[in-house]
């Protein structure tokens, strides 16, 4: 019961994690300290790692983009990928990093920067690893949709108008 418990409050939280433990608990019906004392295990056991908000920048002055990099890599013996990984997560302007299926080893997603920063990042600190074969490199252009979030307006009916 417990850890069906857990899993409903994740799901809770996974969408909005502002809810507060009470309402959480009203929405489960079940006690807030129950709630309280599942999030707490959770946290303790890194199965809720952080708590963050999703911004739509398109929206501000920021001029900064987004940068997607597949690396084509050749995993080591003993280690894998795991040790090439490291390398690549250990960077500050690194923000996402996973192993991947396909024809690329790893995705790897970059703090919003300028376009410049971005490339300089690729070509003098990230394609100068010993085990990485070759890198792409993707600029975001626009998103639609992050996190199960709709970044275009629903409201806005794109219907042509028609005249008898």
């Amino acid at each position: 019961m417990k850890n069906e418990l857990k899993e409903k409050i994740l799901k809770i939280i996974e969408k909005n994690n502002k809810l507060t433990d009470e309402e959480v608990a009203v929405m489960l019906g079940v006690a807030t300290e129950e709630v309280a004392i599942a999030v707490k295990e959770l946290e303790a056991d890194k199965i809720i790692c952080g708590y963050h908000t999703l911004i739509n920048w398109d929206k501000t002055g920021d001029d900064e983009v987004s940068a997607i990099i597949e690396l084509r890599v050749n995993p080591q013996r003993g280690s894998g990928f795991d040790r090439i990984a490291e390398k690549v997560y250990q960077f500050p302007e690194v923000e996402t990093v996973f192993l991947m299926s396909g024809g690329f080893d790893f995705m790897v997603q970059l703090k919003k920067a300028p376009m410049k920063e971005i490339a300089l990042f690729v070509a003098k600190r990230l394609s100068v690893i010993d085990e990485v074969q070759s890198t792409t490199t993707h600029f975001v252009l626009k998103r639609y949709k992050d996190h199960g979030t709709l970044f275009v307006d629903e409201g806005d009916d794109k219907r042509m108008v028609l005249t008898p």
